[in-house]
């Protein structure tokens, strides 16, 4: 009888062992428990038999997040470099005081024998007045000349005429300027030689009276300093410190 119930338990036992290694089971399918509510593990249990719920079964660890590699940092822009100041410009420098000559011909300023302007004289200077306009004048000389014809004292007083009516005409075109007058009469020629042996010195002789043309002349001297020079007239010649003929 006890042989009978040792190969019953001992088969009971090899059962239990293939349903379950590691742990000893009850008949009824389920675990042995001890006074401690664990499960009896048999001899040969390994951690490798673990199960639940008697054990926890071990179960691979996750792989670690891969940290991300670390950047760069942003590479810094060159400070940029301080850039000189430009040096200071250079100061106007004052205006200096010019010599503006101009000569007028007395045929287009008079008749011959004449000291009445005629309309081309007064259309030239208008031209000359508005140059005035923007310019600084100290001092304007008008000298007037003649030719060799007549006697030297009707001369001298006929181009006297002839620079007191310039003045008179420019002074009514614009400001009052420092105007001054003289006549030359026929003392400062300009043609020389090139009217000699033509007959008879007289007004009758056209010949010679075209020849000395050039003696018959008004001169219009400026001192001072210019500003600026109109669009549309015709500027007088400009010098340093002596007067630069310009002949109209």
């Amino acid at each position: 009888m006890q042989k009978t119930l040792l190969a019953t338990a001992l088969a009971a036992l090899s059962t239990l062992a293939v349903a379950q290694p590691g742990y000893l089971m009850q008949p009824g399918g389920s675990n042995v428990m001890s006074g401690y509510g664990l499960c009896v593990r048999t001899g040969h249990w390994t951690q490798e038999m673990a199960a639940e719920p008697c054990d926890s079964v071990p179960r691979a660890a996750a792989p670690a997040p891969m940290m991300a590699a670390p950047q760069p940092a942003p590479a810094l822009a060159p400070t940029p470099m301080a850039q000189p100041a430009p040096p200071p410009a250079p100061m106007a420098a004052a205006p200096q005081p010019t010599w503006e000559k101009l000569a007028l011909s007395a045929d287009v300023l008079f008749e011959f024998n004449s000291a009445v302007l005629k309309p081309e004289g007064r259309q030239r200077l208008d031209e000359i007045a508005m140059q005035l306009r923007d310019a600084r004048m100290e001092q304007i000389a008008i000298t007037g000349h003649s030719d060799r014809i007549g006697s030297p004292q009707y001369n001298m007083r006929l181009s006297e005429q002839r620079a007191q009516a310039v003045m008179e005409y420019l002074r009514s075109q614009g400001p009052m300027q420092n105007y001054t007058t003289a006549g030359r009469g026929e003392a400062a020629p300009v043609t020389g030689s090139s009217c000699s042996n033509m007959g008879r010195e007289s007004g009758a002789n056209r010949r010679l009276v075209e020849c000395l043309q050039p003696d018959r002349r008004v001169e219009i001297q400026l001192q001072g300093m210019r500003l600026a020079v109109p669009t549309g007239t015709s500027p007088a010649s400009a010098g340093g410190t002596q007067p630069a003929g310009m002949r109209r």
